[in-house]
Formats: structure tokens, sequence, C-alpha cells
């Protein structure tokens, strides 16, 4: 059933970017604290190397991983498959946060789509990797990726996103920093 990996190999790198929709777990370091999961997708995710990942984080209306990484680092990255073929591949390992301009960014930037709603880069370093059965998940069908994220950062315009991440991205749900620069938070915090 389960299995473990020593590294990203060319059949997982194939297998995940085939993968529309991906999953990423944090937690902040307080007992009292939020766990956060959030689905991602839109073509955001690169496989650096054998051991490490990035992705392209866009603005949303919240900011707990952000805000979990810059505390703690630690991180669970989860593919599933929804085909024919059941399977689930995790990846554990302890995450960085790299804004634009910073050195990191272009890293896996350059590597996706230009997004207007980009507000950062996140990169981990696997520490673990490993696949179980996925016999619970549903096969589901793919009808598109939704373009709403791209209208709404659009629309908004740069200034805009500025001040709609200095209302809901400053802090996380737990009160923890989260994006540097805002309103209420120290440059380089």
């Amino acid at each position: 059933m389960g299995k473990l990996f020593d590294a990203i190999d060319d059949n997982l790198r194939t297998w995940m970017a085939e993968q529309p929709m991906w999953f990423v777990a944090t937690a902040p370091l307080s007992g009292d604290g939020h766990v956060n999961m959030s689905p991602r997708g839109h073509d955001s995710f690169a496989v650096l190397d054998a051991h490490r990942v990035g992705w392209v984080d866009y603005t949303g209306s919240g900011v707990e991983t952000i805000a979990h990484l810059r505390e703690n680092g630690r991180v669970c990255v989860m593919f599933t498959s929804f085909g024919q073929r059941p399977r689930i591949v995790r990846l554990h390992g302890r995450g960085s946060v790299f804004l634009p301009g910073e050195p990191g960014f272009d890293e896996v930037a350059s590597l996706k789509p230009e997004h207007p709603s980009t507000r950062a880069v996140i990169t981990v370093d696997v520490t673990r990797i490993s696949d179980s059965c996925g016999w619970g998940v549903p096969v589901m069908e793919m009808a598109g990726e939704r373009e709403l994220i791209r209208q709404h950062a659009e629309k908004k315009g740069p200034d805009g996103l500025e001040e709609y991440r200095a209302q809901k991205n400053a802090v996380s749900i737990d009160g923890l920093p989260g994006l540097p620069g805002l309103p209420g938070l120290p440059v380089g915090s």
C-alpha cells in the first residue's frame, strides 16, 4: 500500500504535474492555534529538484500558510488523484516565503505563467515523500480552471490589491504576522 520515496523522481514529478489540484497544510506552534489546509491549482506548482518544490502564492482572503511558515516552517503538501488510478502523495518539509524582489522569488516565479494576483513564492525543502492508496477518494472529472482569482486581481489593479492585502493579509486568524511591510507590521518581520 503506502511507500516511502528517497526523492522526487521523474515518475512522481510527472504524476504531480498531471493533478489539477493539490493541498497545502500548515499549523502554528500554539496548541490553541488553527490548523490550516488550502486547495491550490492554476499551474502554480513546480518541482525544483529531487528534494525541493515551490509554488506561486496568489492573493487570498487569508494569509495562514505564509504566517505559519514564517513562524515555524512546518508544511505538508498533498496531491490526490481524482482519476481512475487512486493515489495520494504527501511531501513533508520545511517551507520558506519569498516576496517579490527577494532572493528566491524569481526561481519559482520565472517557471510559471505570470499572474496578476501573485503575492509571494513558497519553497519547501522536502524531508519526507510518501504515497498511499487513495481508495477513499472519489473519481471526478476536471471541468476547467476558475478564472475568478485573475478577474478579481485585474479588477482591483495593483493599488487595489495592495489595499486588499493590507486589510486581509496583515495577520493570520490567530494573530500571527502575515505579509511584512503592511500597516502594523515592521518591515522585515
